[in-house]
């Protein structure tokens, strides 16, 4: 539960005296009117008790003013969120909590939580008096088809004094961010031939051990195979030593996103550009889970999120972890002013990248020869092209897009037909020859045994 601390009257800044004096209900004015009508009659008319009818009429209104007042640093108040991190189409929960710290009881209070929009109408609740030391909680929900970061807040808190004279809003100051992140469509583990993968069957492996002069010792640790003693260093170096264990390699996995403007018409959840990040963190959280480094490139050069100069995750901390930041990362991602695809060309050549997934939107005959020759640097890859105008129109794919893919079939790329609407699941398993891995559900064991082809 994140606090919002201590509610700040509006207007405190302009004085908080006369902001409070503002916040009069008709009764409270009525009240006031009537008190000071009573006083002028009883001073004209020489009547001491209707004087002192008017004075209570009046201070009351007043009194009741004053007592709201000081109460302006007694009202406290969080916000938790259930989850933080919600796919585009969830829902969410937002729990509010209303502690009154002060020692006189509230009116009725009036609750009021800003939000933006496209998360749904804005909430409204009324709480009953709070005694001193209470407390309310309450909770809304919201929803949101389209992804991005919108801030919950600030909360507006409407207090009344126990007699309806006087009525105040509290504004707090603290917010929170929802984040909403690219849906995910989970991904078949289907056999690809041509690449290991990560710690599957087709792991590669890094041998500690190249021969009896190269080997790299360590000190024994209980539990140890004694067959693995290495008894020359253990002569050297006076205590007992045993080879290193081999040291799995993980494979590591690049997924290219074309963010390009010029490439995708429409817009919407339902557009083209939308589905491709869509793709595009699916492919990421699938292949987290299956033991790969991975990295996020778009078509600026921007490798994202990073864990050194190389920008793979997953190396060195949770696939959970990688996850979440490169989900944050595209619930925010938007179209580049780009023209082209060569900065992504030049992150990826020089080295064997291995596996490459791109999600790629229209293509002219320049950036289709980029693109083709991304595949001599990678050891593997694979390519979803979009026809942008097919899915604004929901016609069939303009035939400048088939003689771009057969173009990049040539250059050893592997290209699914992407139809609008497909699903990236069936685009998955015809890239991998619909061959399921032994042992996961249906036939097969967790994980990719192989590569692209």
């Amino acid at each position: 539960m994140a606090a919002s601390g201590p509610a700040a009257p509006d207007g405190e800044s302009t004085g908080g005296v006369r902001a409070a004096l503002g916040g009069l209900t008709t009764r409270g004015r009525s009240f006031l009117a009537a008190g000071v009508a009573a006083a002028i009659c009883a001073y004209v008319l020489g009547q001491g008790d209707l004087l002192r009818v008017g004075l209570l009429l009046a201070v009351l209104p007043l009194v009741c003013v004053a007592v709201l007042h000081r109460t302006r640093h007694q009202v406290a108040a969080g916000r938790r969120l259930s989850p933080q991190r919600v796919p585009a189409g969830g829902e969410a929960r937002v729990h509010l909590r209303i502690d009154n710290v002060s020692r006189m009881p509230t009116g009725l209070l009036m609750l009021q939580d800003h939000v933006p929009y496209v998360l749904g109408p804005r909430p409204r609740f009324v709480l009953d008096r709070m005694d001193a030391g209470g407390r309310r909680e309450v909770s809304y929900r919201v929803r949101s088809d389209l992804r991005g970061r919108y801030p919950l807040g600030p909360l507006q808190l409407r207090l009344n004094d126990p007699f309806g004279m006087c009525e105040l809003t509290r504004s707090f100051s603290a917010y929170d961010t929802l984040t909403v992140i690219p849906r995910t469509e989970p991904l078949p583990p289907v056999r690809l031939a041509g690449e290991a993968s990560g710690y599957g069957d087709g792991r590669q492996r890094s041998l500690a051990l190249a021969g009896e002069d190269d080997v790299i010792p360590r000190g024994y640790r209980y539990g140890d195979d004694l067959r693995r003693v290495h008894w020359r260093s253990t002569a050297r170096y006076g205590e007992l030593m045993v080879r290193r264990e081999e040291q799995p390699q993980r494979a590591r996995c690049t997924v290219l996103l074309d963010t390009r403007a010029v490439a995708y018409q429409g817009a919407g959840p339902d557009s083209a550009f939308e589905w491709a990040v869509s793709g595009a963190a699916s492919v990421l959280v699938h292949m987290l889970e299956r033991g790969f480094s991975v990295r996020l490139l778009t078509d600026t050069g921007s490798v994202l999120p990073g864990e050194g100069s190389d920008g793979f995750a997953g190396a060195t901390q949770d696939s959970a972890d990688a996850a979440g930041l490169m989900m944050d990362t595209l619930a925010v991602v938007d179209h580049s002013d780009g023209v082209g695809l060569s900065r992504a060309y030049d992150v990826l050549r020089g080295a064997d990248e291995g596996l490459l997934v791109a999600f790629i939107g229209d293509l002219d005959e320049e950036q289709a020869a980029v693109v083709a020759r991304m595949r001599q640097r990678s050891g593997a890859a694979v390519a979803f092209v979009l026809d942008s105008g097919a899915w604004l129109t929901g016609g069939p794919v303009d035939g400048a897009v088939h003689e771009r893919t057969r173009g990049l079939r040539e250059a050893g790329w592997t290209v699914p037909a992407v139809r609008p609407g497909a699903s990236l699941a069936d685009l998955w398993r015809q890239a991998g020859g619909a061959a399921v891995v032994p042992g996961a559900p249906g036939g097969g064991s967790t994980g990719f045994s192989g590569g692209w082809s």
